[in-house]
């Protein structure tokens, strides 16, 4: 399955490694698509592809970490 989501990080995730870690803690491929991250905020476009439980489990882990779900599309 591959689904592409934007997402919205707040600043005081600036200093921590949440793309980096969906690929580390999950099974998961991950493409950046584009990106811009400053002091104050970041956003990012990604497509995430793998199995149903673990893009569940990666999504809860983005969640959990203060991170902002703006929008996900499913790929055919």
């Amino acid at each position: 399955m591959k689904i592409k989501t934007e997402l919205t990080f707040p600043s005081e995730l600036k200093d921590e490694p949440i793309i980096c870690n969906l690929c580390k803690k999950f099974d998961i491929i991950l493409t950046i698509v584009e990106a811009s991250f400053s002091t104050a905020t970041g956003w990012s476009i990604l497509i995430l592809e793998g199995g149903e439980e673990e893009l569940e489990r990666a999504f809860k882990y983005l969640e959990n970490s203060g991170v902002k779900i703006e929008e996900t599309q499913k790929i055919a």
